[in-house]
């Protein structure tokens, strides 16, 4: 399975030496042999890197499935860069090509697929977020009724595209988690963070933040991320891998 990390941003240049880009993170935590899915053991996925802020995008048909990375853009502002990805995400889903979006991936997503992406009313989300499973789904094996993933984000989906189902919920975040059909799969919060990254960003955004709302945040991600589960959900979807139960289960949870 080759993959193209569709990068929308890069992690600060003072962070990086210690936890590299996006592309890397996502790749490291993807590539867990404890996150391959019987399809893919033995088989790890291929990871290819484009800087779509930047205007590079390959081909659609270059790459299997396409991950769109978290960014510190607003969908809504005009960046020149967007509509081209956007076209470039039509024609890719149009040739059956599976789409992940991570974050400012998943909001970009929601926006320009018929929702509606804006400021959380709640203001910033961060540290590590328990999301609530409110769809169950093949790929989601295996089964769990919430998972803990760190967040850090000022917008969030408002409104989810017609068709879209909603598989994850947090209390400050309502679409957390949606699909489009088995094409589209997208996610608010960050499986590919790691404690160390999430705490080392707080500490850049704490002028922002608030000390007080930084400590929460810390004090979150002392528990353990759900991110290896993740993974394997998002390569379960990407390899159409059956759920471990068999037939599908859909049910809004309470």
């Amino acid at each position: 399975m080759r993959i193209g990390i569709l990068r929308t941003d890069s992690v600060l240049e003072g962070l990086q030496p210690a936890h590299g880009d996006y592309p890397a993170m996502f790749a490291a935590v993807l590539s867990d042999p404890a996150a391959l899915p019987p399809a893919l053991k033995g088989v790890p996925p291929e990871f290819v890197e484009y800087a779509a802020h930047e205007g590079e995008l390959p081909p659609p048909d270059a790459c299997d499935a396409y991950l769109i990375t978290g960014s510190r853009h607003s969908v809504y502002d005009p960046l020149p860069w967007l509509p081209p990805l956007v076209a470039f995400l039509r024609q890719a889903l149009a040739l059956d090509r599976k789409i992940i979006g991570i974050c400012f991936g998943h909001q970009l997503i929601a926006h320009f697929f018929g929702g509606e992406t804006g400021p959380a009313a709640v203001g910033w989300c961060v540290g590590l977020q328990q999301n609530r499973v409110k769809a169950r789904l093949p790929w989601m094996s295996p089964a769990v009724d919430t998972f803990a993933l760190p967040a850090s984000h000022r917008d969030q989906v408002q409104r989810l595209p017609e068709g879209a189902l909603r598989f994850a919920s947090t209390d400050s975040c309502p679409n957390a988690g949606f699909v489009l059909g088995d094409r589209v799969l997208a996610l608010q919060c960050h499986p590919e963070f790691t404690r160390a990254y999430a705490n080392d960003l707080l500490t850049v955004r704490e002028p922002v933040l608030g000390a007080d709302r930084v400590a929460s945040a810390r004090t979150s991600l002392d528990s353990a991320s759900d991110a290896p589960l993740v993974a394997r959900w998002i390569l379960n979807f990407l390899a159409g891998a059956p759920s471990d139960t068999g037939s599908p289960v859909v049910s809004e949870a309470t």
